[in-house]
């Protein structure tokens, strides 16, 4: 059975656009008119396979601007070891990620006082109802917003104290710094994993592309009584150019 046209079409525009090839990041490619000259086929198939294109990630298209290939940001990577910090140390796990100091960080924040709702008294193992901070936060490498999450702690344990207020963020440390101020020693860190595509407030956020999905991964931050201090739902991060590793120590 032969392969559609617009399937062909695409197969050969994405050989031109990958690494090295005749179309480098930003470069606008050819027209529709164009492509429909190259190709030898009416309008229909050129523009299913750049809406394929597109879906995939790879291009993007605006008004009167034509169709370009995507820019490819860099790769950051984040390693289970970020969140170790050198005391007094002004980094945070996400500095650390994206390898930048700390005048090149910027956070914007709101904070807000809510209850737990089920699900979140499930990630806690607390009760429905009880109460809690939302921090609401989106992270810059300079201009560029790369991150944004909802990290949640215990209202009991932060009231009245400078982590409750959102002209002390961002603090040097993070999350784990923050509870050692309170009297909390942390000493155990769970993540999980899920990739989508982005919601519309995550694609705004995020500046993200048609086609570009995102990561979207629950932290927890454990006491040393085993009590959950911090539950971050969810972290997103752009899951095109982001790389979660791992290393596992295996006894003899």
């Amino acid at each position: 059975m032969a392969q559609p046209e617009y399937l062909r079409i695409a197969a050969d525009l994405r050989r031109r656009i990958s690494p090295g090839g005749e179309f480098g990041p930003g470069d606008q490619i050819p027209t529709i008119p164009e492509l429909c000259a190259e190709y030898g086929v009416s309008e229909a198939p050129v523009r299913n396979a750049l809406r394929l294109l597109a879906s995939e990630g790879l291009t993007e298209s605006r008004a009167r601007a034509g169709t370009r290939v995507r820019s490819r940001p860099a790769i950051h990577r984040m390693a289970a070891d970020r969140y170790r910090s050198v005391p007094g140390a002004k980094s945070t796990p996400y500095t650390k990620d994206q390898g930048i100091g700390w005048t090149e960080y910027r956070l914007d924040k709101r904070f807000e006082r809510v209850q737990a709702d089920t699900e979140l008294a499930a990630l806690f193992e607390c009760e429905v109802g009880e109460q809690l901070l939302a921090r609401h936060f989106v992270f810059h490498d300079n201009d560029q917003p790369t991150q944004m999450s909802t990290s949640y702690v215990r209202w009991s344990d932060v009231a009245g104290t400078p982590v409750a207020d959102p002209i002390n963020e961002p603090w040097p440390g993070g999350t784990r710094a923050q509870m050692a101020s309170l009297g909390i020693r942390v000493t155990a860190i769970t993540e999980s994993f899920t990739a989508a595509m982005p919601t519309e407030l995550e694609a705004a956020t995020l500046r993200l592309g048609s086609g570009v999905p995102v990561l979207r991964y629950t932290r927890k931050h454990i006491a040393d009584t085993g009590r959950i201090v911090e539950v971050a739902h969810p972290i997103v991060r752009r899951g095109d150019t982001t790389i979660v590793d791992f290393r596992i120590e295996l006894d003899d």
